[in-house]
């Protein structure tokens, strides 16, 4: 297949398009495809009270399921089973929300295909659309990329996993965040090696660059994600509490729905004005916070690729960050005074750290977080120059090249089966 055709691809997000790390990562994708001159068709899930919030896509351009109390009865479901706004567990789906379910995405995807006529398929998440796609349209090439929360609610809900199986094991080719992340892949829902392709994911150069730090009295640490366990947010406030000098002030940023963001905010009030609660925000106003910090933290249990602490690195921050396979994997051969890495506690059920382990964690990161406040007190700016070339190798554009490959790879393979039959 020639590279030099440009192909008109349908993007599928089941939920929200911007208020995740797999929407953005969606937003990035469209935007360096048009650059390419692809053309781009986009359907997702939003709630049908909230807009979609994309600037990167004309609505012409757009189908959207709408959730609660238009095509689907009931609250969007989410990825994580706690979403940065209110959401519906897929676990806690009886069968007749997940017909109804079925049955809006088909109709919409129908009308999709029908009037955009796409050359490839792009789905994300190894879940339940992806396969329900797939099985729709057989014949039209299909790939997918996994985020990392798909693969935690494969595990979490085993009676849907024949569901999600039937479809997406007859994938063209499946998009990994990172070589860790393909072992998993290829596991959980067996794969041949061969399908599945280590693409990455990138950060907003244009955004998140280097910038002076401010005055560090007090340090400015920023933490940005779900309020939620699974980010290991209560732990870190914790672990602020036993730090009294140098003076340090937080930006707590993100969102989160039920009882996890209560707790966690219950526990920020504690810390008074120390922490400043600034809620979601948009990725150029994240930008701007991180320009004025000193110190990006991520606490989390669970990750795929955290995009985030690469724009917290090219925006000059010190990182603070649990030892996951993703932040390896962006940090690898990395070595830097700026950089310190706690041990994730034992978890059970994925992301929640076994009770006699907790006390021990939260002084392992009191211990790695006052280490770094210290040195960014005496030395506010870091020297990136090191692995300035590391940062700059996760460029949205460097991604999109890897990502057109597979489209190739996947249009070239699936039509010569379609010859063959």
């Amino acid at each position: 297949m020639e590279k030099r055709k440009k192909y008109k691809i349908l993007h599928l997000l089941s939920q929200r398009p911007d208020s995740t790390g797999s929407g953005i990562y969606l937003q990035a994708l469209l935007r360096e495809a048009e650059a390419y001159n692809y053309k781009n068709f986009l359907v997702a899930g939003i709630q049908s009270d909230q807009p979609a919030g994309l600037d990167c896509i004309d609505e012409d351009q757009c189908m959207y399921v709408k959730f609660y109390k238009a095509n689907i009865s009931y609250l969007i479901t989410g990825m994580s089973d706690v979403m940065p706004y209110k959401s519906t567990r897929f676990c806690r789906l009886t069968k007749n929300e997940l017909r109804e379910y079925a049955a809006s995405f088909s109709r919409i995807l129908k009308d999709a295909v029908t009037k955009f006529k796409p050359d490839i398929i792009h789905s994300h998440h190894l879940w339940l659309i992806t396969s329900l796609a797939r099985q729709l349209f057989p014949r039209i090439p299909m790939v997918a990329t996994c985020h990392g929360s798909d693969l935690r609610q494969f595990q979490n809900c085993p009676h849907l996993q024949k569901r999600v199986l039937s479809g997406c094991r007859r994938l063209d080719a499946v998009m990994a965040l990172s070589d860790a992340q393909k072992k998993e892949i290829v596991g959980l829902y067996h794969l041949t090696p061969e399908k599945v392709f280590v693409v990455g994911a990138g950060y907003n150069s244009d955004l998140f660059t280097f910038y002076p730090k401010p005055n560090p009295n007090p340090v400015q640490l920023v933490y940005a994600g779900k309020l939620s366990n699974a980010k290991g947010v209560p732990w870190l406030l914790r672990a602020l509490s036993m730090i009294d000098s140098p003076a340090w002030h937080l930006h707590l940023v993100g969102s989160g729905s039920g009882e996890e963001k209560d707790h966690c905010l219950k526990l920020a009030k504690k810390l008074g004005d120390r922490v400043l609660v600034r809620g979601a925000v948009s990725q150029k106003n994240l930008a701007e916070i991180m320009k004025q910090s000193h110190i990006f933290v991520l606490p989390s249990f669970y990750e795929g690729l955290p995009l985030v602490v690469l724009e917290g690195l090219a925006s000059g921050c010190r990182i603070v960050a649990t030892d996951l396979l993703g932040v390896n994997e962006i940090l690898a051969d990395v070595q830097a005074d700026f950089i310190s890495l706690v041990n994730t506690p034992r978890l059970h059920f994925m992301d929640q750290p076994y009770e006699e382990d907790e006390s021990v964690f939260v002084r392992n990161l009191a211990h790695e977080l006052q280490k770094q406040i210290y040195a960014a007190y005496r030395h506010p700016q870091i020297d990136l120059s090191p692995i300035q070339c590391k940062i700059d190798s996760f460029s949205w554009t460097g991604i999109f090249k890897k990502v057109q490959d597979v489209y190739f790879r996947a249009i070239k393979n699936r039509n010569q089966f379609i010859n063959q039959c």
